[in-house]
């Protein structure tokens, strides 16, 4: 029989009806928040962040900022790492850190110093996925700091913050005059050309810790559980020989291990340990600094073999790898799989 908007009941409708109602009022609450939530992440495209500072936080104020550049080309920052560099309370937990933001900024104290333009922008987050992926962020714009920090200091200085707010104009003060300082210093950067220059040096301070000038004696450096693990994850049968393994090894194991160590490190040494005929003179690990570079690539290959271990499938592995290891910035890109795979055991 019809229902009041003339729709029929259908054995599917029913079976429906009856499974809803068997749901306890909680669960069905949950279903309602996460319908909600997709409905609101859908209201806008999700761009995904290029670069961020996780290898290298911004520290502003003795606090770390992170920060994120989109594959459009925008600056953001973490909107939670802005409520927490203005000294604000994070509020309660069902309050999201963008209206904590907005809503200060349109309290009686700030609200007269903040232009149509900036609170516009402040209530429309952007929302992105970091690079290595994962859940959706939000932040703002990077411009909206400043802005936002000159309308706090004007209002304290026309008389008007309260007096538990006085401690958030202190905070945009340290705030804005260390964003003049870098400012300033990216300016003669840029207008002298030293900024190519700082780039290169400071890439050359993290290769000089990384590789040493002499030749270090071989020593075993990679476990025989990191061989094992590739093993079973392609698939192979493990040799019965130990050192007869395929040559393809020596490809997963420069984007494995020396791609993601750190900038410029895998130039560095197929610089120095050139491929000849397709086989090196040297084992890569050689070249690594006895008290810098080679901890640091032991302590890398510990954290692989543990996302081995935890992989089912070679894909599973990649995944994860990325995700827990990304790639550093690199003009040296080079799959995972190298095809044909016909190096691999019989």
């Amino acid at each position: 029989m019809p229902d009041l908007f003339g729709n029929e009941d259908t054995p599917q409708s029913k079976g429906g009806k009856a499974r809803a109602e068997a749901l306890s009022p909680d669960d069905r609450q949950k279903i309602a928040r996460k319908a909600a939530q997709k409905r609101w992440e859908g209201e806008a495209e999700i761009l995904r962040a290029t670069h961020d500072s996780s290898n290298h936080p911004l520290m502003i104020g003795g606090q770390e900022l992170p920060c994120y550049v989109l594959e459009d080309g925008r600056r953001v920052l973490s909107l939670g790492g802005m409520v927490r560099l203005m000294g604000m309370s994070g509020g309660s937990a069902s309050r999201r850190e963008g209206d904590r933001l907005v809503n200060f900024a349109t309290g009686k104290a700030v609200s007269p110093f903040i232009s149509n333009e900036l609170l516009s922008r402040m209530k429309e987050p952007v929302r992105f996925r970091a690079p290595s992926g994962g859940t959706v962020a939000t932040g703002y714009e990077a411009t909206i700091l400043p802005d936002l920090c000159d309308a706090v200091l004007e209002a304290r200085k026309a008389g008007l913050l309260r007096k538990d707010q006085m401690h958030i104009a202190v905070q945009c003060e340290i705030l804005v005059r260390a964003l003049a300082r870098v400012g300033i210093i990216a300016l003669v950067d840029e207008a002298t050309g030293y900024q190519e220059l700082r780039d290169r040096k400071a890439l050359e301070e993290i290769v000089n810790r990384y590789i040493t000038e002499e030749l270090r004696r071989w020593t075993k450096t990679f476990p025989d559980d990191y061989f094992t693990q590739i093993f079973r994850l392609k698939g192979w049968r493990f040799p019965s020989i130990p050192t007869k393994r395929p040559g393809v090894l020596g490809y997963y194991t420069r984007d494995i291990v020396y791609a993601r160590l750190a900038p410029g490190v895998l130039e560095e040494l197929e610089k120095k340990n050139p491929s000849e005929g397709g086989r090196r003179k040297h084992k890569h690990f050689q070249f690594l600094t006895e008290d810098y570079g080679d901890p640091r690539l032991r302590e890398h290959l510990t954290g692989v073999i543990a996302l081995m271990k935890g992989s089912r499938t070679w894909d599973q592995f990649r995944g994860m790898l990325q995700r827990v290891y990304p790639k550093v910035n690199s003009t040296l890109e080079l799959p995972l799989d190298v095809p044909p795979d016909d190096n691999k055991p019989a």
